[in-house]
């Protein structure tokens, strides 16, 4: 079951990223980028600045409310 719906992973290849950099960029292990990207783990707002900030985009961009 998945507990929220994003767009990290579609950015993240969009900016040819990958998920083992972003968790190094963002200072979170590579499995947490893996159970944000199928939905199973809801980050941190921290956190989702530190996405929004890499990626040149807003929150709201990456993941729903």
């Amino acid at each position: 079951m998945k507990l929220q719906e994003n767009n990290l992973k579609e950015f993240r290849k969009k900016h040819g990223i990958s998920q083992e950099k972003l968790a190094k960029k963002t200072n979170v292990t590579r499995q947490t980028i893996i159970s944000i990207e199928n939905g199973k783990y809801v980050p941190s707002l921290p956190l989702a600045l530190k996405f929004a900030k890499e990626f040149d985009c807003k929150v709201e961009d990456l993941f729903g409310i």
